[in-house]
């Protein structure tokens, strides 16, 4: 697949890291402690959106404020434990050195805690592809747009030079507010007919972006 972009920003969570799973089996270990009724993959598919808060009152939790703080920690919490159980998506390796050899920047644009993002990047040896990382200030999974805005101006390029590859339909939010162009990925946290609604191309997976 031919792209020609000077810069391709990247979310992580879903996108390059396959933690679909691993995300499923925590939640439903909450939803169990907290006698609430557990979820099969493809309702989680279908369910889940970012801010996360959302999803987790869609689940059945109580999401003031206080309360939210106690069980978004927890999950987080509970996957920092577990995080090792995922893995990178196939290919991931095979199409950032694609991009890199041909002289395309990349970047990460990520929900999750940049702390963590710092860490679990070079871990699996991707630093680097990577001219930023950018995760958010807590833990809690909320929005990336501002953080979004903030990368687009360090990078200062025109409009039609960025590509946003993301798993998700706040990806493609966050690609409206920034003026970059937007791919959607379906092996991810959202079901490929709520990627589908934002009427940007979606690929299956890493694999169709590398050429044939």
């Amino acid at each position: 697949m031919q792209l020609n972009y000077k810069h391709i920003i990247w979310d992580w969570n879903g996108t390059l890291f396959d933690d679909v799973d691993l995300c499923v089996d925590i939640m439903n270990g909450m939803l169990k402690k907290y006698k609430l009724d557990p979820m099969p993959l493809e309702r989680y598919k279908n369910i889940f959106t970012m801010p996360v808060i959302h999803y987790y009152e869609i689940l059945g939790f109580d999401i003031s404020d206080e309360s939210f703080s106690v069980v978004g920690k927890e999950f987080i919490d509970n996957y920092e434990i577990r995080k090792d159980e995922a893995a990178l998506y196939p290919h991931a390796h095979e199409v950032l050195r694609s991009f890199k050899e041909k002289g395309v920047g990349q970047s990460i644009l990520s929900g999750y805690f940049q702390e963590t993002l710092d860490q679990i990047i070079p871990h699996y040896k991707l630093d680097n592809y990577f001219y930023r990382l950018v995760g958010l200030g807590n833990v809690y999974g909320g929005s990336k747009i501002e953080n979004g805005k903030f990368l687009i101006n360090e990078l200062g390029f025109s409009k039609g030079e960025t590509l946003l590859i993301g798993d998700t339909a706040h990806d493609f939010e966050v690609a409206e507010e920034i003026g970059a162009d937007c791919m959607l990925i379906a092996h991810g946290h959202q079901a490929k007919e709520k990627l589908a609604e934002c009427n940007v191309p979606v690929i299956e997976n890493l694999a169709d972006l590398l050429q044939t």
